[in-house]
């Protein structure tokens, strides 16, 4: 017998409840969450000691075409062109229709939140869809969730898994997008100085109680508001459980087998078990057949994703769908850790973006436009001979781009990065030529490149990669830069160099489902009892990355439609959806009902 986590009293080795969940990312949070409010008694099983998992230390942006906060916020976007824009970029949707039944239920989901619990997003604004290609939204198409107040969780604020260490300042402070914009001109206007102290002020006030800031933005917001509001609607949350297999009989999903504290513990599911892990993560096995051969490659995934949901699947008899790109990217650096292993550092807008900053591979060329999205830019990468080979591949400026944008985790203002080079982060030297023999590259060749980026910096044209060319580009550019907001010149000295590296940010690749997040089988049919969400399901961009949130927009629907379906599949008397059209009803038990939700709960700020 276990004590219970709420009231310290016996609790049997062996447990039945109606949904199992395993993984507190955001898709396994949104699926119990959803579960419970529609009436059912959830577990949902955490492998570490702290909810979130990759999606804490995300920006924490959904990409939701249609969404009521767009329309309300008077940015015009619509589902017809999200269609539109998703078969230019990848192609009609598949025979099963994951993406209509995304398209049907990814708004859905973000109201019915809203209506029923403490999760609250706002429109994002002017934020480009990544391609420009036909039905690209200029605006409204991604929300991001409000600010949270981590006073609120009391003493479970711990659970919180914090943001990367280099997303904070002034030793656990968060700030988003613009907090970073008023921070580095808090001298240059009085709202800017009167938001920067307002920040600071708060973080003081934190830090006398707290081991970091408790307002929380981004990733970080994003995930406190669903733990928030698990524990409102009373899901059974356990940390320290890690998934060992899954427990099937019939060949069905009855229940699951956890490893706790070194003693198996096994709970049954009687509407089923949610897969909810992370996807690959850090799993070697899964990394080497999904990665490109012989690519060593970095990953952003939380230390315990491990994919054992992948795996216990496939036993169970589950289909790992593949694409063309089995995962989404980002470009890393790594920083250096006093006592430890790097951390990783993802360079997705605040430099790469910038006029005077260039791309170059091994052999001191340019290879992609640099400012092109985190996912497109390692593609470049990949693209790019030598990498296979483990060349790195370099972003490189002058010490005045350094003062005036920052480079990576050195901030805006720096003049010393003598400090930087010691440590193993930067590599500066005082002529091109120079760097270039410190970098293993020829000298000749890094000079020419140089020369015809400043040449095209005093043009305004990039006739290489075309950087600055779209409004992606500009959106992430220097807007006080007459003419191309991305281009610059490289010219004076000290010359800098930063090695990165490709790294997994999500998994595109992963267990077959059908719209409902039912997991498939070799056979073509769902397994009975088995779901799956967030990286542990195959992503319906197949590889494609369209926009901002690309992987928590359909991480929310699918939880949303497995709470939902999970909930039917337990009372036995399943009936047709309002969310899908005729031709797309699943005659199993697949089809789900969308029930009105009751009035909002008070906002918890």
């Amino acid at each position: 017998m276990l004590p219970t986590p709420q009231t310290g009293e016996p609790r049997a080795a062996s447990e039945t409840f109606d949904l199992v969940v395993v993984g507190a990312g955001a898709g396994g949070m949104v699926a119990a969450l959803v579960g419970a409010l529609e009436g059912m008694h959830v577990l949902l099983c955490e492998s570490s000691q702290q909810v979130g998992g990759t999606t804490a230390t995300s920006a924490g942006t959904l990409w939701v075409p249609g969404n009521r906060q767009g329309t309300d916020a008077s940015h015009g976007d619509s589902v017809h062109e999200a269609a539109r824009y998703l078969d230019a970029l990848i192609g009609p949707d598949d025979a099963g229709g994951l993406r209509q039944a995304f398209f049907d239920s990814a708004a859905q989901a973000i109201d019915y939140l809203e209506q029923r619990t403490q999760v609250r997003f706002a429109s994002a604004g002017k934020h480009p869809d990544y391609l420009q290609l036909p039905g690209a939204a200029l605006s409204g198409r991604a929300i991001s969730p409000l600010a949270f107040d981590g006073r609120v969780l009391g003493a479970e604020f711990h659970r919180i898994r914090p943001p990367l260490p280099d997303f904070m300042v002034l030793g656990g402070m968060m700030v988003n997008k613009s907090d970073v914009r008023a921070l580095v001109r808090r001298y240059r206007s009085w709202p800017d100085f009167v938001h920067s102290v307002k920040l600071v002020a708060r973080h003081a006030a934190d830090r006398m109680r707290y081991p970091r800031g408790t307002r929380l933005v981004m990733g970080n917001a994003l995930v406190a508001r669903l733990f928030h509001s698990l524990r409102s609607a009373g899901v059974d949350l356990r940390f320290g459980w890690k998934l060992a297999e899954l427990d099937m009989k019939d060949g069905r999903a009855v229940g699951a087998r956890f490893a706790v504290a070194g003693v198996s513990r096994t709970v049954s599911g009687r509407a089923g078990v949610v897969l909810a892990t992370g996807g690959v993560g850090h799993s070697e096995a899964l990394r080497r057949e999904l990665g490109p051969a012989g690519l060593a490659f970095r990953s952003l995934a939380a230390d315990s994703v491990a994919g054992e949901g992948l795996l216990a699947a496939r036993r169970a008899g589950a289909v790992l769908e593949q694409h063309r790109e089995n995962f989404f990217w980002q470009p890393v650096s790594q920083v250096p850790r006093a006592g430890g292993s790097p951390g990783l550092f993802p360079h997705l807008f605040l430099d790469r973006a910038k006029p005077g900053l260039i791309a170059v591979n091994g052999r001191g060329e340019r290879f992609v436009n640099e400012a092109s999205s985190y996912h497109h830019f390692v593609e470049g990468m990949l693209r790019s001979k030598g990498v296979e080979s483990g060349d790195s591949h370099w972003l490189l400026c002058d010490a005045a781009f350094v003062r005036h944008y920052g480079l990576g985790v050195i901030p805006p203002g720096t003049r010393r990065l003598g400090t930087w080079e010691e440590r193993g982060y930067l590599v500066t030297a005082p002529t091109l030529e120079v760097l270039a023999q410190r970098l293993g590259i020829d000298g000749a060749s890094l000079g020419a490149t140089v020369a015809r980026s400043n040449a095209f910096a005093r043009s305004g044209h990039d006739p290489e990669f075309a950087k600055g060319s779209t409004e992606f580009d500009r959106f992430n550019g220097d807007p006080a830069t007459p003419g191309n907001p991305c281009l610059g010149s490289i010219e004076t000295p000290p010359f800098c160099a930063l090695a990165i590296w490709p790294a997994e940010a999500a998994s595109s690749g992963g267990l077959a489902t059908n719209r409902d997040g039912r997991v498939m089988s070799a056979a073509g049919s769902p397994i009975p009892g088995l779901y799956a969400c967030g990286n542990d399901a195959a992503s319906i961009m197949r590889g494609s990355y369209p926009g901002p949130g690309t992987t928590l927009g359909p991480t929310f629907a699918a939880g949303y439609r497995i709470g939902l379906h999970a909930r039917h599949a337990l009372a036995g008397a399943p009936r047709p959806s309002p969310l899908s059209s005729a031709n797309e009803l699943d005659h199993d038990t697949d089809l789900i009902e969308h029930r009105q939700p009751v009035a909002p709960a008070g906002n918890a700020l």
